[in-house]
């Protein structure tokens, strides 16, 4: 829920008071304590409100700050997904899509931008979202059985 208030802080400087207003956007317990208390004392003497609809109201402010707090770590580990995913990529053949076309090339590095990881294919950089095809990076340094120390 987003409410538009302001809050008048006064400072001094130099012997004269500057105001700077600061705009809150969002709700948070407090608030809710303020009009819960400002209920009470406007309700009616002769119709009290029931303490049903107190505690009503306070389910759904507690079940909405649950929900915030929720998105907020579901989008944390979509975010950490998507880099163990970028992670993984290092060292193998992609496929990506660059609007005009497809490019393939094997990933050298990950960049990480505030949109996201981007794998890096030569010296360009691509969002996880246009990559098309994943395969196995091909040893950099191929050798045959014949070629390997033997295991001690």
């Amino acid at each position: 829920m987003t409410v538009d208030s302001t809050t008048a802080y006064s400072s001094y400087s130099n012997g004269s008071a500057t105001t700077v207003a600061a705009k809150k956007t969002t709700l948070d317990s407090q608030d809710f304590m303020k009009l819960l208390a400002v209920q009470f004392k406007s309700q009616d003497p002769m119709k009290p409100m029931e303490d049903t609809a107190f505690v009503a109201q306070m389910a759904q402010f507690t079940a909405l700050s649950q929900s915030s707090s929720l998105l907020a770590e579901v989008g944390s580990l979509r975010t950490e997904q998507q880099r163990a995913i970028a992670q993984s990529y290092l060292g193998c053949d992609l496929t990506v899509s660059d609007g005009a076309g497809v490019v393939s090339g094997t990933v050298t590095g990950i960049e990480y931008a505030d949109d996201g990881p981007r794998v890096i294919i030569g010296q360009v950089t691509f969002p996880l979202s246009a990559v098309l095809l994943v395969e196995p990076g091909s040893p950099s340094n191929p050798q045959s059985a014949a070629e390997l120390p033997p295991a001690a």
